[in-house]
């Protein structure tokens, strides 16, 4: 048992729960918040949905321990929001609801609609309500009443349509892309400075620390370590979006676990101390199809061994959303050996002027790297020495 703190319908509360209950359990069976319903429980009919720091989410495959911290509102928390009963006039104008059980996720969704996409016809209404299953009404209803609420100057949402954003990128330990923070915008762009990414201690999360040996001698190591866009093509799965601008630069970073593939994009910002030949990360990064976001800090520094050179890692990290079952510390911890030792070897290569200075990036995934964690996993687990 764990103790979550999050902010519920306005609310703040603090109340301890299993690691494995979904999001939609903790509200109905420790909150009595039962207008969340729950239908598939696999996140496909879309009965569920309510938002997370402003976000439409899937609370059956949400962990509530993923939402600590996070501000959570559900249908219940719309009894007073004006645009939310303009939404529920317009549904029982149009006869948008029969039995009435897909309703409330309907209504979150519709909600989100309206705020996001102002100028929205009926087809692109259709294509995001795609998630969202009604096996009584054929949808025309439910379509007709968006459609009205947008015709009719509609009164502005109470939750924020810019959510909160913490955005990363890669950097010389694991890939970081794009997360949830109140700071930098959420659009891509880079106009943001160090300062406002979460610090260390704010993250509260997982602590990593991991040491490397780069076989290269340690000016020519830390020559490589300057070039930021060099470092990031040596990560595997990483690759910038644009050209660094100032401290702060913008990425991606796709990892494929077997079938399943995430793809983080965000912004980092990168400070380096030329005196102590180390440096600093932070930022953050979003998965759009999971909606999982990650966020994390970095210190690294390098030090001179013999004709080679000693790279230390820390990191703190935080994942929020579906993949955030995922980011166990064994787990993690077992895909960053396996990123660390190849961004290491192409640290060397390009040190020592036996490859590219500018190398091509490097993919990540398939069913090798699994097939590789889990093995790593099945050793940790039995060695005994």
């Amino acid at each position: 048992m764990r103790k979550i703190g999050l902010t519920l319908n306005g609310r703040t509360l603090a109340k301890p729960a299993e690691s494995r209950t979904h999001l939609a359990d903790f509200l109905r069976d420790e909150h009595m918040l039962t207008g969340t319903h729950l239908g598939c429980e696999q996140g496909v009919c879309g009965a569920c949905t309510l938002f997370v720091d402003g976000r439409p989410v899937r609370s059956c495959i949400a962990l509530a321990a993923a939402c600590d911290g996070a501000e959570v509102r559900t249908i219940e928390g719309f009894e007073d929001d004006a645009l939310m009963a303009h939404l529920r006039d317009a549904f029982k104008r149009h006869h948008g609801l029969q039995c009435g059980y897909c309703t409330p996720g309907m209504l979150v969704t519709a909600y989100d609609i309206v705020r996001r996409l102002p100028e929205a016809d009926a087809v692109r209404i259709r294509r995001e309500l795609s998630g969202n299953l009604c096996r009584c009404t054929g949808y025309a209803g439910i379509v007709a009443a968006i459609e009205d609420v947008l015709a009719n100057d509609p009164p502005p949402a109470a939750v924020n349509s810019m959510p909160r954003t913490r955005r990363m990128s890669a950097t010389v330990a694991m890939p970081l892309a794009k997360a949830d923070t109140p700071t930098p915008s959420t659009r891509g762009d880079t106009a943001s400075s160090f300062e406002s990414f979460p610090t260390r201690e704010a993250l509260e999360g997982v602590t990593l620390t991991r040491s490397a040996r780069v076989e290269a001698p340690f000016s020519a190591v830390w020559r490589v370590v300057r070039d930021i866009p060099t470092v990031v093509a040596c990560i595997p799965g990483a690759s910038l979006e644009g050209p660094m601008q100032d401290e702060t630069l913008a990425g991606k970073c796709e990892v494929a676990l077997g079938p399943m593939t995430a793809v983080f994009r965000g912004t980092a910002a990168v400070r380096l101390d030329e005196s102590a030949q180390a440096g600093q990360v932070r930022g953050g990064g979003r998965d759009r199809l999971s909606r999982t976001a990650l966020s994390g800090a970095l210190d690294f520094a390098l030090r001179p061994e013999g004709k080679a050179t000693r790279l230390e890692l820390s990191m703190v990290y935080r994942l929020k959303g579906p993949l955030a079952q995922f980011g166990r510390p064994a787990l993690v911890a077992e895909v960053a050996d396996r990123i660390l030792a190849k961004a290491v070897t192409a640290l060397a290569a390009r040190a020592s002027g036996s490859a590219p200075i500018r190398p091509e990036p490097q993919k990540l995934g398939g069913f090798g790297l699994i097939g590789g964690v889990l093995r790593g996993l099945v050793r940790r687990l039995f060695w005994r020495g």
